[in-house]
């Protein structure tokens, strides 16, 4: 009897013991920090989003969210180490253009494809500005123009290879009828570093989101010849659209920025990220500092967001193909 009686309360202790692991197992996501991924460098466009959403997304979250740079390879570095990750939510991507759409497009090498990943949802729209030091010689769009032209020696910096600074510039100049080589183009690991060298005169023009410059127009150490939006943008209401200037289809050069998961993610974290995001979208805190930035807001679920990015991948890809610039090995 008493061995009966011990077996009882051991089994009763098992199964009291696993009780409290399968409660374990079923904590509610999120029950730890979340880890942002930005495969791209402090100070860009995609840091500065990743930054603003952390500091303004922890309390729908329920959790706080650690920004991480991990760069390289125009955002392969980063974007590859994510799909590469366990699926569990606790690992994200702040996705943008040129490493989701743009690189993808140029090169079906890279260790991902364009959809390799769950979507959870875009959060911005990036105009692109035209820029040179506020130092230059170009005062004007037209200044530009002429001395490409007339064959001047000019530059121009990106965030890498592929991304969407490198192939606006591409496609500027494919619009203006010139070859590629009209003008030098010098790649940096991020559009921080990019914006830095146009900064310091190290090269003429800088092609990037209003977002990655807005700092340095507003200070008086940049100028912005022209933007990729249908109007002018009331944080730089000087700066003409490209519509203005004669050039309408350069509205095309849009960047954006997005939250990627490893693909599989479950639908609880899912779910959680659209209602973290719906919540985002009606911020005043999240909503004043990206449009502060020149961004505008613009969050969309899952399914839609997908569309979105395939369509502009699909461009990217046609017109990479119809100049010749593939990497096919």
């Amino acid at each position: 009897m008493k061995h009966m009686i011990k077996l009882v309360i051991m089994a009763l202790s098992i199964a009291v013991a696993f009780s409290g692991l399968s409660s374990v197992a079923r904590a509610e996501y999120p029950d730890k920090p979340v880890t942002l991924v930005v495969p791209y460098g402090p100070g860009g466009a995609a840091d500065l989003a990743a930054r603003i959403m952390s500091s303004t997304a922890t309390a729908s979250l329920g959790s706080n969210i650690l920004v991480v740079n991990r760069t390289g390879a125009s955002g392969v570095t980063g974007s590859a180490f994510v799909t590469k990750s366990k699926p569990d939510g606790y690992t994200l991507l702040m996705a943008r253009v040129g490493s989701q759409a743009a690189v993808p497009a140029l090169n079906p090498n890279i260790p991902y494809k364009w959809d390799d990943f769950t979507f959870l949802g875009l959060i911005e729209l990036n105009p692109f500005a035209l820029t040179v030091n506020a130092e230059s010689r170009f005062k004007t769009y037209d200044d530009l123009i002429k001395a490409i032209k007339a064959g001047e020696k000019i530059s121009y910096s990106s965030a890498g290879v592929g991304t969407l600074p490198h192939l606006g510039m591409v496609v500027f100049l494919d619009k203006l009828g010139l070859d590629q080589d009209a003008l030098t183009h010098v790649p940096f690991k991020g559009g921080g570093a990019a914006a830095t060298a146009l900064t310091g005169n190290h090269v003429d023009v800088f092609f990037q989101n209003l977002s990655g410059v807005i700092g340095g127009i507003q200070g008086g150490k940049l100028r912005a010849l022209a933007l990729t939006t249908p109007e002018r943008v009331a944080s730089v209401p000087d700066v003409p659209t490209f519509a203005e200037v004669g050039e309408p289809e350069m509205e095309a050069i849009l960047g954006w920025t997005g939250v990627w998961g490893p693909k599989n993610l479950p639908d609880e974290v899912v779910d959680k990220w659209v209602g973290v995001l719906e919540t985002l979208s009606k911020d005043r805190a999240w909503l004043k500092l990206t449009k502060g930035l020149g961004s505008i807001p613009q969050v969309l679920k899952p399914k839609p967001t997908r569309e979105f990015v395939k369509n502009q991948y699909e461009t990217f890809k046609d017109t990479i193909e119809r100049v010749g610039m593939t990497i096919s090995n």
